[in-house]
């Protein structure tokens, strides 16, 4: 590796909007984030999955003669 080109790693400190406090390697010393594993509601379960068009009932009506 050619010496001087490369940026410096840190050890950053992630800050979340809702709190949560972590550390990870990058050029940066410090990162703030909206969102992360502690709050976002893909990992903490609280995921809804929403059928706007109504295609479970479309599909439901379409195959419940046969």
């Amino acid at each position: 590796m050619k010496d001087g080109i490369h940026p410096e790693y840190h050890k950053a400190r992630v800050v979340c909007v809702c709190g949560t406090t972590f550390e990870v390697g990058s050029t940066k010393k410090e990162i703030s984030t909206d969102i992360c594993s502690n709050c976002h509601p893909f990992f903490t379960g609280k995921h809804k999955l929403i059928d706007t068009e109504g295609r479970v009932e479309r599909f439901r009506k379409k195959y419940a003669k046969k």
